[in-house]
C-alpha cells in the first residue's frame, strides 16, 4: 500500500488568488497511480490554474500539491518531473523535430548517444519516422505536431504528463482519431496523467475518472459512469451531455415532486415501445429529427413540452414530422434536485 501512496497526486485544499480574486476554492483532489484523471469546465472554471498549480508556473496562497508523498508546492518547475503538453504545443518551429525532442534530454546534460537513443526510441512509440525527424516542427501537419509534443513531455521519463487542452486546435476527425492514439499510448505507458479539457465527449472517453469544475469549485469526481448516470449536482446534470428538464405538466404525470427540479437523459426516453411496468405511456407528437446514422434524434411535443429522445437506427422505424407516437417514461430514470 505504502508503494500506491508513493505514486499518487494529492492536492489538499488548494487557494488560488489573482489579486482579489479567488480562482480556486479549496481544491483537494487524488490522483492514483497510471491513471487517466480529467478536470473538465467551461472556460474560466479552474481546471487550467489547477494544472497549473499542479506544474509549478502558479503558487497557491494556501494547501499543498504532494507528489509520490513529497510536498512539492514549492520546488521549481523544472525539478518537479512533470512533462506539460500545452494547447499550443509550444513546440520551436525553425528546430527539427529530432532537436525538439531531444531539448529536455540536452537540458539534462546526457550524453549524445544516450540522446539518440532515447529520441529514436519515443519517437517509434508515438508514430513518427526518422524521415519526420529530420524535418522542422512547420513542415509537418497538427497532429504529428501533437505527437511532437507528446515525445518530447514524454522522452525524460516523467512520473507525471500533464495535458492542457492538446486537441482543441485539431479538426474534428483528427481529433477523435489522435483521442484514441492518446488513450492507446497512456496505457502503454502505464503514466499518470492529468488531463484539461472543455469537451464532455473527450472527458467520458478518455477518463478513468473526472473532476467536474464550475467557478473554481469542485462539484463532482467521479468515473465516466457516475458523472453521467449519478450527477451529482445540477449543475453536473447539465453540463455532461445533452438532457431534457421535466416542466411542471410532465412532472405531474409521472407523479413526482414539484419542489425539485427533476431531468432525464435523451437515451432514457422510449417511443412507440411496449410499456413496461411503473411507466408513464404518454401521447406525443414529432416535431422535428435529426438524423445522425448511427442514431435519430428526434424533437417530440409532449405533456405540454418539447422532449428530446435519441433512438438507435434500425433501418425500419423512421417517424416524420406530425407523426404520433407514444413516449415512455420511468420515473426511476431521473435525476433530481433541491430548486435554488
Amino acid at each position: 500500500m505504502a508503494d500506491q501512496a508513493a505514486n499518487m497526486i494529492e492536492l489538499k485544499y488548494i487557494v488560488v488568488k489573482f489579486g482579489d480574486f479567488e480562482a480556486l476554492h479549496n481544491i483537494n483532489v487524488d490522483v492514483k497511480q497510471g491513471e487517466f484523471f480529467t478536470f473538465l469546465g467551461p472556460s474560466g472554471c479552474g481546471k487550467t490554474t489547477t494544472l497549473r498549480t499542479i506544474t509549478g508556473f502558479i503558487e497557491p496562497v494556501s494547501g499543498t500539491v504532494n507528489v509520490n508523498g513529497k510536498d512539492i508546492t514549492h520546488v521549481p518547475i523544472e525539478k518537479r518531473n512533470i512533462g506539460i503538453v500545452f494547447q499550443s504545443y509550444a513546440l520551436f518551429p525553425t528546430m527539427t523535430v529530432y532537436d525538439n525532442i531531444a531539448f529536455g534530454l540536452k537540458i539534462q546534460k546526457l550524453k549524445k548517444p544516450e540522446i539518440d537513443a532515447k529520441v529514436r526510441d519515443i519517437a517509434k512509440k508515438v508514430d513518427l519516422t526518422d524521415e519526420q525527424l529530420q524535418k522542422a516542427v512547420s513542415q509537418l501537419s497538427g497532429g504529428q505536431q501533437q505527437r511532437v509534443a507528446i515525445a518530447r513531455a514524454l522522452v525524460t521519463g516523467p512520473a507525471i504528463i500533464c495535458m492542457d487542452e492538446p486537441l482543441s486546435n485539431l479538426d474534428a476527425k483528427l481529433r477523435v482519431q489522435l483521442r484514441n492514439e492518446l488513450k492507446k499510448m497512456q496505457r502503454d505507458f502505464g503514466i499518470t496523467t492529468i488531463y484539461v479539457t472543455h469537451d464532455q465527449e473527450e472527458a467520458l472517453t478518455l477518463s478513468d475518472r473526472i473532476a467536474v469544475f464550475n467557478k473554481g469549485f469542485i462539484e463532482q469526481i467521479g468515473t465516466p459512469n457516475e458523472v453521467y448516470n449519478h450527477s451529482k449536482t445540477e449543475f453536473v446534470c447539465n453540463f455532461i451531455g445533452d438532457i431534457n428538464k421535466v416542466e411542471d405538466e410532465l412532472a405531474d404525470k409521472l407523479g413526482v415532486d414539484k419542489s425539485q427540479n427533476h431531468f432525464i437523459r435523451l437515451e432514457r426516453i422510449r417511443v412507440n415501445r411496449e410499456p413496461q411496468e411503473g411507466e408513464a405511456s404518454l401521447p406525443g407528437t414529432i416535431e422535428s429529427r435529426e438524423y445522425y446514422g448511427l442514431y435519430i434524434k428526434y424533437y417530440i411535443r409532449c405533456a405540454g413540452q418539447i422532449i428530446k429522445v435519441i433512438e438507435r437506427n434500425d433501418g425500419i422505424n423512421l417517424y416524420d414530422p406530425g407523426q404520433q407516437v407514444t413516449v415512455g417514461i420511468h420515473a426511476r430514470n431521473l435525476m433530481s434536485y433541491p430548486r435554488q
